[in-house]
């Protein structure tokens, strides 16, 4: 999509602060990070929702979590612990239409989440 932002960084049009990347995901530092460690992990494809998910995606969305894995292990947060979280839709909270895994970490997480 043209004017996805997310799909800018992919493009590379937009420069993200990076953190980790491969040939089908992209993790990069969130703009308005809401914990110590906020990382936002995307898909190098455009998918806009959960809802747009496909049966051809699952090793996709699979990878989306060994990346968040990844992520936790390369910023220190394997053995304290971290979060993870996908919003789907304007209720829950999802600004960018490009589906995208948080990974939160670095203080106490509470529950439930607001």
């Amino acid at each position: 999509m043209n004017d996805c932002l997310f799909c800018k960084m992919v493009r590379g049009e937009i420069q993200p602060k990076t953190v980790y990347e491969d040939e089908r995901v992209l993790a990069f530092r969130d703009i308005n990070p809401q914990a110590p460690t906020h990382v936002l992990v995307i898909p190098k494809e455009h998918i806009a929702t959960i809802n747009d998910l496909r049966p051809g995606h699952a090793a996709l969305a699979g990878e989306l979590y060994l990346a968040a894995r990844e992520v936790a292990r390369l910023e220190g947060l394997s053995e304290s612990g971290y979060r993870t979280v996908m919003n789907c839709g304007r209720d829950a909270g999802q600004a960018v239409f490009h589906i995208h895994l948080h990974v939160l970490g670095g203080r106490q997480m509470h529950w439930p989440p607001g």
